[in-house]
């Protein structure tokens, strides 16, 4: 079993830029998959992007593609998400998951077993 904590989260204004932290207890991430999605009242959990932990790649949603950055520190079993150029419509709670996930299945949020809290993201305009 795995747990997750995030943490990062804040308000900025709109330009701004923020770095989230998804760091696990219980085990190391190994070969599982680390996904990052954000939520708003009232609507789905939205995928944003996605690492594989072990050789590191990732993927994004397009909405993010360029702005949002993944990565990992081995050493401290965390994976981060690095936000720049942050616009009001990034404003919501952000989560990190994680299981082992299928390249094709990054984007579901069914797929993922564990999950952490989340962290509240406010831009203001």
């Amino acid at each position: 079993q795995v747990q997750l904590t995030e943490s990062g989260g804040g308000l900025v204004q709109a330009g701004g830029s923020l770095r989230l932290s998804c760091a696990a207890s219980g085990r190391t991430f190994g070969d599982y998959t680390v996904g990052w999605f954000r939520q708003v009242p009232g609507k789905e959990r939205e995928f944003v992007g996605a690492i594989r932990w072990s050789a590191g790649y990732g993927a994004y949603s397009d909405s993010v593609k360029g702005r949002f950055t993944i990565s990992r520190d081995r050493t401290k079993n965390t994976v981060f998400l690095e936000m720049i150029d942050l616009k009001p419509e990034d404003t919501a709670v952000y989560y990190c998951g994680t299981t082992r996930v299928v390249r094709s299945a990054w984007h579901e949020v069914g797929q993922y077993l564990y999950w952490g809290q989340g962290t509240e993201v406010t831009i203001s305009s």
